[in-house]
């Protein structure tokens, strides 16, 4: 059985009035969030999961799958080691969203006490900067820019595996070969250099210290 986990607030809707579910969309505000409820799904007889990316950065789309990834090896491998792991899997998954979590339709008719987490101030973890390319000849990875960096700024290698590895901007060069400070432009590509050496396909992000109050 295969269930994708930001449609399981439409699932069995037919069993509520139209305007029950108008409400509830509309008040919650919220995405849904399974990955805390994993043994439900598993003793339900789910094998598949989708995780829905559409209007999505890559960076939260490799966050979320990432995530649930992990936490399903980790339940499979050992329940106390999933239980265990909880704290990162939430901390991963609200680093890329400031929406509130729900279990949405999943356990039957949602009320106001459905939220799981209820915060009115935004965390903003990460700002995805783009994703690793092939190297050149020199050794410098070849990116497209999805938010601005500079030479000399410490950022996060994001792994498939889960793996996070630190690294400093050592050179950024325009496709040229001119040497640059900063990537400015949206969708500019160039070529950067790490202190440490990222492979293919992987995610370049920064963590920020950003709070934002939410009404």
């Amino acid at each position: 059985m295969k269930i994708d986990i930001a449609h399981i607030a439409k699932l069995s809707r037919l069993h509520f009035e139209p305007e029950q579910i108008a409400k509830f969309e509309k008040d919650m505000e919220s995405i849904v969030a399974m990955v805390d409820h994993l043994p439900d799904l598993v003793d339900a007889g789910v094998d598949s999961l989708k995780i829905e990316g559409r209007m999505k950065t890559a960076l939260y789309v490799a966050t979320v799958a990432r995530t649930y990834r992990k936490a399903i090896d980790d339940y499979l491998e050992s329940p106390e080691k999933y239980e265990a792991n909880m704290p990162w899997y939430l901390e991963q998954i609200k680093s890329c969203t400031y929406r509130q979590f729900t279990t949405g339709f999943f356990y039957g008719k949602p009320s106001e006490e459905t939220q799981i987490y209820d915060n009115n101030t935004y965390e903003k973890g990460y700002t995805y900067l783009g994703i690793v390319g092939a190297p050149n000849e020199k050794g410098l990875y070849r990116m497209e820019q999805r938010n601005k960096f500079s030479v000399g700024e410490q950022i996060e290698i994001m792994k498939p595996n889960g793996d996070n590895v630190l690294a400093t901007v050592l050179a950024l060069v325009d496709e040229d070969g001119n040497e640059m400070e900063s990537c400015p432009h949206p969708q500019q590509v160039f070529y950067v250099k790490l202190s440490e050496t990222p492979d293919e396909f992987d995610i370049l992000r920064r963590q920020e210290n950003e709070a934002i109050a939410l009404d």
